[in-house]
């Protein structure tokens, strides 16, 4: 099928394609067809949910991670790191100057702990800021895995959504990616639960990981479509030298350009097929160039997440190398993303939590051929 009528049959409706027709659309190259794949996803995009984006302020409340993950600078492993754990009051004040400067929602992210003392300062955290903001302010949590009695207690607080990045629906690369005692199986349940209790979930996957074909990412996408999910946050891999799989691994320009346009491609085609969930243009795409988090957005993403940490932190929460903005105080992000993206012509939903519209409308979802 030519391309201008593959992408006019995914426009039609949601999850109109097949498998073999979004792997056409992920080994696309050329950089006319990949305007054009581009310019289609853009489309619906703007048809569900306007030219606006949505904002989430991202605190990043501490290093401390029970996982060791093989590609994480975070790792339980990295001995290298100098650990932080945020207390309740630094975490609740940067949640309410993000409120006071307009942002719609919050990301609470940290490694994965799971104990009863963790559980509770979350939920005091969460409790706190419905109080604050009168239950306007939208709070996602991207905490890892936790238990069925955890997810409902942090839910019954008062968060919103939950982030839980899947990283690869290949269970064979998953268990490439992490040591023996991490479960695929349990990831997977995790999400499930999250669906049960109501939450908006997010998942999501790194594009361009060694071993990773285009069969694979095809197969990430119809993941999301099955795990029904609201919401998307992928990144490309960029590799960190103080971990086992980044740590022989060279970043020259065009490896850098090829993962930006796997990136960008995986956007786009998940634009496609699943319309109407939010998608995230991931800082990871701003590491690999300037104008990254840009070309998100007019790749088909209508949410960015700017860091709202204190800056005294921000060089101890490196997942990958060359993460952007390392420096900057909160006031500087936001007045630099607003220009950013008013500089592209989309609009910003100051104030607003911008749920999922799959989320709120919880469509009818068809089988593909």
């Amino acid at each position: 099928m030519h391309l201008s009528a593959l992408l006019e049959k995914a426009q039609k409706a949601r999850c109109n394609l097949t498998r073999a027709e979004l792997l056409a659309l992920l080994k696309l190259e050329g950089e006319e067809e990949l305007t054009l794949l581009y310019r289609g996803a853009y489309e619906v995009k703007t048809r569900q949910v306007g030219k606006y984006v949505g904002l989430r302020g991202l605190v990043e409340m501490g290093n401390i991670c029970a996982k060791n993950c093989r590609y994480c600078g975070i790792r339980r492993g990295n001995t290298k790191l100098e650990r932080f754990q945020l207390d309740a009051d630094a975490v609740v004040r940067m949640a309410e100057w993000a409120y006071g400067e307009k942002y719609g929602s919050v990301v609470l992210q940290s490694g994965e702990i799971e104990s009863d003392e963790h559980t509770e300062l979350i939920a005091g955290i969460v409790r706190r800021i419905a109080a604050f903001s009168s239950g306007e302010m939208g709070v996602t949590l991207c905490l890892g895995e936790q238990s069925s009695d955890v997810y409902r207690h942090w839910r019954d607080a008062g968060a919103h959504r939950y982030l839980l990045r899947i990283e690869t629906s290949s269970p064979d690369l998953y268990r490439r990616l992490h040591p023996a005692d991490h479960s695929f199986a349990r990831r997977k349940k995790c999400l499930q639960i999250l669906r049960e209790l109501d939450y908006q979930v997010g998942t999501g996957v790194m594009s361009g990981l060694p071993g990773q074909t285009a069969e694979h990412l095809a197969d990430d996408i119809i993941f999301f479509r099955d795990m029904d999910v609201d919401m998307i946050g992928m990144g490309p891999f960029i590799p960190h030298p103080d971990t086992p799989l980044g740590k022989n691994l060279g970043t020259p320009p065009e490896y850098l350009s090829g993962q930006l346009r796997t990136g960008l491609k995986m956007i786009a085609v998940a634009r496609l097929y699943l319309h109407n969930v939010n998608i995230a243009s991931t800082t990871a795409l701003q590491a690999l160039a300037a104008d990254g988090r840009e070309r998100g957005l007019l790749a088909g993403a209508n949410v960015i997440m700017p860091n709202i940490t204190d800056a005294q932190y921000r060089r101890q929460y490196q997942l990958y190398a060359g993460k952007p903005c390392l420096e900057e105080n909160a006031d500087h992000c936001r007045g630099c993303i607003a220009r950013r993206i008013i500089g592209i012509g989309e609009d910003i939903l100051w104030g607003k939590r911008a749920d999922s519209p799959h989320y709120l409308r919880r469509d009818s979802m068809p089988q593909i051929g």
